[in-house]
């Protein structure tokens, strides 16, 4: 995951699993408020918060949601939410890390299956965009408001960022070594890449006529000609 621009909401809404939000909006036009105290229904979790948030920053952004939107979309009173959290910016250190470790576990793992850099370089394609396409909200938070991560979270994430991206530029580095690809240069080919991958993020729809995996197909087809496999 890179560093992205912010979007129009239109966009992002597209295909995103928005629990809960459709109604929670009509409560905010309205100006109706639901409390979980008052009402009977099941308990809020810190799962629950979670996804709420991620929902809402992927939508609007870190700064453009307040804690009282997050609150609403789970029928809670923003003062109930400090029972799950300890802060948004906690909710966001959690969505931003645990995603960044997830993308580069999946990288290690595609990695492993093969030694020869053009299969490195399919698989880890391949399970790149799977997990944009799959994991929208997630990615669109990632590239979007890492930036606003407190210390020393931002720098462990950027850290992290850097780690996939050297691998992957390393995976492109001995392909051209052993003769199997042909790039001038072996770091604006692996941005090359990853940008292609992340972009799915911003597009993709899992109603739409192409499956997940048929984009990652597709895409990885892509890397290899970029990269000039032999």
């Amino acid at each position: 995951m890179q560093d992205g621009s912010r979007h129009d909401e239109p966009r992002l809404g597209a295909g995103l699993r928005r629990p809960r939000l459709l109604s929670v909006e009509k409560n905010m036009t309205t100006g109706k408020h639901l409390d979980r105290r008052s009402v009977a229904g099941p308990t809020v979790t810190r799962a629950d918060v979670r996804d709420a948030a991620l929902t809402l920053f992927a939508l609007r952004g870190f700064h453009g949601t307040s804690l009282k939107q997050v609150a609403q979309a789970v029928e809670l009173r923003t003062p109930s939410l400090y029972n799950h959290i300890d802060s948004k910016a906690d909710l966001l250190q959690d969505i931003v890390l645990t995603t960044l470790v997830e993308v580069n576990d999946e990288f290690e793992q595609a990695l492993a299956f093969d030694e020869d850099p053009r299969g490195q370089l399919e698989r880890a394609t391949h399970i790149y965009v799977l997990h944009h396409a799959v994991h929208r909200r997630e990615a669109l938070v990632v590239n979007q408001d890492t930036q606003h991560l407190p210390e020393p979270f931002l720098s462990e994430a950027q850290a992290l960022r850097r780690r996939h991206e050297r691998r992957f530029r390393q995976v492109i580095a001995e392909g051209v070594d052993a003769g199997q690809f042909e790039v001038p240069s072996a770091k604006l080919a692996s941005f090359a890449v990853r940008e292609m991958c992340v972009s799915v993020a911003r597009w993709f729809d899992a109603a739409g006529p192409l499956s997940a995996t048929d984009v990652a197909d597709t895409y990885t087809l892509h890397a290899l000609r970029l990269v000039g496999a032999r």
